[in-house]
């Protein structure tokens, strides 16, 4: 009996090799990102934005359409940043009389090769006019729209990590006007230049990223005419003049997490020298500003919009079911499943305006994407396909206890049908797996226990998570062959 099972493990093993189907981690989960990011972005150049869409594709499943959005609102705002930086130094070159000699200054002749060319003129004998003509490009702001667990986050953050920027993620939800209780828009651009480790030249080239920009809307029904509303509106015009471009002083305020500065003696030590100053200046007109927000009751908005109205026997009118279903708003846990028509791609600026938005703050978000939910497919690539995928993750946290975790096709499947049906996306997806996950984690660690392997029937609930002794690797692997020749031969 001892000596066949070896053939039987082999034969087993390569039947589940000979299927295409992926159902462990396509890449090995890191704490640190150990590739090379100079492929994606020369250092002599910026990456162009097939290039960062490419590796957006690494990390974040789905949303084509907002991968090329970001990816070319970035890749042109910092074309600009550098067109405008060049013309401004060279409008802050040497000036045109400093080519005079000295001589001639203090003796009041002026020499024959000086007169009577144009820029040797007095400034008043000349029309108003620019010496060198610079063609200024203004930036554009992008405002992202999707449902929570669709990787707004996550996408901003990818850019940020291969444009190698200072990068800031601030709450709007916290916002407030100057002078309540909370905090002030000015915080956003005080945590970009501590990500720039308080360089203010680096953060006045940053990306700044507010989420949950929806809660700063309008609320109109809540609000009377004599109270102001410091959260909503208030926060919105504080926001206009920063997002346009202006100069923004922000206090050095020492941080308690970092370790108190030195005390020295004297007046040319230099620790004094590099002593960080009282306050900063930052120039928010090269600051990119990316919002995002899930926007909850928006396509109602826009289905109001879309709708034609019509009287008669033939009129066109909305089922009972759908009315009662939406009951007038999109909730805040969408489900995964994708609609026959997603009113959030019709999305546009007088939709925002009547969502509770003022004109002239949505007219300074002129780059405006949505994402879609997440389908079974998307959901099972999260698990498997991305780098840092969920699966490798949790490889590798059961990896640190020298414990080895397998997956069967038939409960990657049941995860990713439970996702579906429970919603949030990505994020629903990690709290199922911490569920499942829990006996195991507790039960594990000290033990000796090293092998773990998880079923279709461990995610229905019909039995718990399979465990192995050591020595007992060939009794592992015969069974995770033996459960994906099962799962095989159920899909035929």
């Amino acid at each position: 009996m001892l000596s066949r099972f070896p053939c039987t493990y082999r034969v087993h093993s390569l039947r589940v090799l000979s299927r295409n189907l992926q159902t462990q981690a396509r890449y090995e989960f890191h704490s640190r990102d150990e590739h090379d990011d100079s492929s994606f972005l020369p250092r002599s150049g910026l990456a162009t934005p097939r290039q960062l869409v490419r590796y957006l594709d690494e990390y974040v499943i789905g949303q084509e359409i907002a991968k090329k959005v970001l990816s070319v609102a970035v890749f042109n705002h910092y074309t600009r940043v550098r067109a405008n930086l060049a013309a401004f130094d060279d409008e802050s070159g040497a000036d045109p009389w400093s080519e005079a000699e000295a001589d001639d200054a203090h003796s009041g002749v002026s020499s024959a090769h000086l007169l009577p060319h144009p820029q040797r003129a007095l400034p008043h004998q000349l029309p108003l006019q620019p010496r060198k003509p610079v063609s200024l490009f203004e930036k554009s702001n992008v405002l992202v729209i999707g449902p929570t667990g669709s990787g707004k986050t996550l996408l901003a953050r990818t850019l940020a990590r291969v444009l190698d920027v200072p990068f800031s993620v601030s709450d709007a939800t916290s916002f407030t006007q100057a002078g309540y209780v909370g905090e002030d828009v000015d915080m956003c651009i005080q945590r970009l230049l501590q990500a720039a480790n308080w360089d203010s030249y680096r953060a006045s080239t940053g990306i700044v990223y507010i989420d949950e920009v929806d809660k700063i809307a309008r609320k109109s029904s809540s609000t009377t005419e004599s109270s102001r509303d410091v959260g909503g509106e208030g926060v919105q015009q504080a926001l206009l003049r920063m997002m346009e471009g202006s100069v923004v002083t922000v206090q050095g305020k020492p941080s308690s997490l970092e370790p108190p500065a030195p005390t020295t003696r004297g007046r040319g030590s230099p620790a004094a020298a590099q002593q960080r100053p009282d306050t900063f200046h930052i120039d928010t007109s090269n600051v990119l500003f990316i919002l995002s927000g899930a926007f909850v009751g928006l396509d109602s908005v826009v289905k109001r919009r879309v709708s034609k109205g019509s009287i008669g026997f033939t009129a066109n009118l909305a089922p009972k079911e759908e009315d009662s279903d939406n009951k007038g708003f999109m909730p805040f846990f969408t489900s995964n499943r994708r609609s026959s028509e997603n009113f959030l791609e019709m999305i546009e600026p007088a939709d925002l305006v009547k969502y509770g938005f003022i004109p002239e703050f949505i007219s300074r978000l002129p780059t405006l994407t949505t994402l879609s939910p997440l389908s079974t497919q998307d959901l099972r690539r999260i698990l498997t396909d991305v780098r840092g995928s969920l699966i490798s993750q949790y490889t590798a946290l059961f990896g640190q206890s020298g414990v080895e975790i397998r997956f069967t096709t038939a409960s990657i499947d049941q995860i990713c049908s439970r996702a579906v049906e429970r919603g949030g996306g990505a994020r629903g997806l990690r709290g199922i797996m911490e569920s499942l996950l829990l006996d195991a984690m507790y039960e594990v660690p000290g033990s000796n226990v090293r092998y773990v392997l998880i079923t279709g029937d461990m995610v229905l609930g019909k039995s718990p998570a399979l465990y192995w002794m050591r020595g007992d690797g060939p009794a592992f692997w015969a069974a995770w062959a033996d459960e994906e020749q099962r799962a095989e031969r159920d899909q035929v």
